[in-house]
């Protein structure tokens, strides 16, 4: 059990170093947002699974604080209503709960946030196009080789692994950075 422990940890810490070869990736977003921010205009996320759980985090973080005391910036995860995930899915397909909110919610100028361990989650997909054609500035979260959503986004942030495990603490560690850096930045006004 101890070598599987020990292996689990360093095999974490290697997908995780790597991350770093997304530098720029992060810095892009951190201005994007900031800049969102600024111009009175919101965060959007959305995933299925872990990754709606991680979109409703990020929002938490946004919505409330990351580390510093501030006022709150605007996110919404449009995973958190029951009623509209449900009746979408009952009333039209699964493949349509985030590119139907989208239409109503995304405005031009807004950061759009899909996150997708698969990269081929179809309706993270849909609802990165949807936000992409009203003007928002798109973001992918993804794992693998960025499936079919890597061509949807604007900024792609693939961690390559088909663990989903390693891909979530992945995403955790560099979501955790942007929330860090907005807070700063936004801090500096």
């Amino acid at each position: 059990m101890k070598e599987t422990i020990e292996q689990s940890i360093r095999s974490s810490s290697e997908i995780i170093k790597e991350s770093t070869i997304f530098v720029k990736e992060i810095e892009d977003i951190v201005l994007s947002i900031v800049n969102a921010f600024k111009n009175n205009n919101k965060v959007i996320l959305f995933g299925n699974g872990g990754s709606a759980a991680d979109a409703q985090h990020i929002a938490a973080e946004f919505i409330g604080r990351f580390k510093l005391e501030r006022k709150s910036f605007p996110a919404i995860a449009l995973t958190t209503d029951t009623s509209i995930i449900t009746a979408l899915s009952n009333d039209y397909s699964n493949d349509i709960i985030f590119s139907r909110q989208c239409e109503s919610l995304v405005s031009n100028g807004d950061i759009i946030i899909g996150i997708s361990t698969s990269g081929n989650s179809k309706n993270v997909q849909k609802g990165l196009i949807t936000s992409k054609e009203k003007g928002a500035i798109t973001i992918g979260l993804l794992g693998n080789d960025g499936g079919i959503i890597k061509n949807s986004v604007d900024i792609p942030i693939i961690i390559k692994s088909s663990s989903t495990a390693k891909i979530q603490e992945a995403h955790r560690v560099i979501y955790h950075i942007i929330c860090e850096l907005v807070e700063l930045e936004m801090s500096k006004n």
